[in-house]
């Protein structure tokens, strides 16, 4: 059924533009109510000077008319139109629904945001969740470089002085050897320590974490000391999860071991074998 009007093919945009008061200038600012107004192109222009109409006889650039020439200040500028094409196409604020985009329509390139990883980290399981609900940091992870003598019977902290990772400064690798986050939440945390007792007499391995200077978490491995041989040791993990409030509470990594023998023992160090980490869970 037809319908009762003009088509829309007829429909144009035309905007009445200020007019032009000259000076004798060739260059000159264009504006629609006192306030700059940026044209398509030269091309969608039209000016009366003088009652001359003049069209595609100048250039633009940006919201700046120059006529090539000087025009007198006592020329009169008539009118001056802007013509934009079809229907105005840009939607209102706030109108575009999800019914109006096809499938596959919007790219991971467009899925960025100022602050975050863009849609292809997300994907590919980076160790920054955007699109989750916000980012997995502060983290860090931090290794004994060499090996550490350790006492029997004792508790001894892991001086662990490499930094693999420490997104936002928050471990202190050179005193302390703690984590401090500076972002409340709960933390993912994970441990290792490898002991090792060159007396053959090793008993017991076992890694400790500590939250403001207190046990927190302990793993341990026993050994029968019937079948103690030359060399022999234990590696012990921990994984945990800890809540933080971001501003005082700290971790520290501990170990102890139980030797039947008074001989040289230490917790190994480099190629990461003992250390430990953390980083903020989200969305929790």
């Amino acid at each position: 059924m037809s319908y009762i009007g003009r088509g829309t093919d007829k429909i144009s945009n035309i905007e009445i533009l200020d007019n032009i008061t000259f000076d004798g200038s060739s260059s000159y600012s264009i504006t629609k109510s006192s306030v700059a107004f940026v044209p398509n192109s030269a091309q969608s222009l039209l000016i009366s000077i003088d009652g001359v109409v003049q069209a595609t006889n100048f250039t633009v650039s940006t919201s700046t008319i120059d006529f090539g020439v000087a025009v007198p200040s006592t020329s009169t500028c008539d009118f001056f139109l802007h013509y934009g094409t079809g229907l105005i196409t840009t939607p209102a604020d706030g109108t575009v629904t999800t019914a109006k985009l096809a499938d596959s329509s919007v790219s991971l390139a467009k899925l960025t945001a100022t602050g975050t990883k863009d849609a292809t980290t997300f994907l590919r399981g980076d160790n920054t969740f955007a699109s989750a609900g916000g980012t997995n940091t502060p983290a860090f992870e931090a290794v004994l470089s060499a090996n550490q003598s350790i006492n029997d019977n004792a508790t001894d902290k892991v001086l662990a002085n490499t930094e693999v990772l420490d997104t936002d400064n928050c471990y202190d690798n050179s005193s302390n050897y703690r984590f401090t986050p500076t972002v409340a939440g709960k933390y993912f945390v994970f441990a290792r320590v490898l002991i090792d007792d060159s007396a053959g007499a090793l008993r017991q391995a076992i890694c400790l974490l500590f939250k403001n200077g207190s046990e927190l978490v302990r793993a341990n491995l026993n050994f029968d000391e019937s079948s103690s041989s030359e060399g022999e040791g234990g590696s012990v993990t921990i994984n945990t999860i800890v809540d933080m409030n971001g501003s005082s509470d700290y971790l520290e990594l501990y170990a102890e071991l139980d030797s039947n023998d008074s001989g040289s023992a230490n917790i190994q160090g480099g190629n990461r074998k003992s250390g430990f980490g953390a980083y903020k869970l989200i969305g929790v």
